[in-house]
């Protein structure tokens, strides 16, 4: 494990530096959303990769599992005062694609074919949660990953998801 005040990552020595490499452009950072507000013609930075990679930190990355914290901001909150659900959905697909990408050839693409949540109870603005990923099944052309989101404070669960991967080789044109 990692000592989140550190800032420190734990990197596994069977994940490949390609992979770890992918995996730290997913999470930290955020060359895609420069492009969508050059596209867009914008200096926004509210945007979706923004509102996500600012509040996640990647703590543990070993071979089909993924470890981040997540600081529950009142940019990612809902009226009410709780971490809102698109929010939990762009975060554990975040996690799953980068916990996936951990197990599967860099020559196959990830397609999200399915993701289910459960909202058990709730995450309030300026709570810290550990989000954990971990691969449940990985074969040749499909992976499945769990993703937990755990109250730091008291390790409660308040969110669970899991996502489907279809593993597709990148087309050769």
């Amino acid at each position: 494990m990692s000592d989140s005040d550190s800032g420190t990552m734990i990197i596994s020595k069977e994940v490949s530096p390609q992979s770890v490499s992918s995996i730290k452009r997913l999470l930290e950072v955020p060359e895609i959303s420069d492009l969508i507000r050059e596209v867009c013609n914008t200096n926004s930075k509210d945007l979706y990769f923004d509102l996500v990679r600012a509040n996640l930190k990647p703590q543990r990355v070993v071979r089909g599992r993924v470890t981040c914290l997540l600081s529950v901001t009142l940019a990612i909150s809902n009226f009410y005062g709780s971490m809102h659900g698109a929010a939990v959905a762009a975060v554990a697909e975040m996690v799953s694609i980068a916990c996936a990408r951990t197990m599967v050839a860099e020559d196959k693409e990830l397609f999200l074919g399915e993701q289910s949540i459960s909202y058990l109870s709730a995450a309030r603005t300026n709570a810290e949660v550990i989000v954990d990923g971990s691969v449940v099944r990985s074969g040749r052309n499909l992976t499945v990953v769990a993703v937990e989101f755990k109250l730091k404070e008291t390790e409660q669960l308040v969110y669970t998801a899991r996502g489907t991967f279809y593993n597709m080789p990148l087309s050769k044109l």
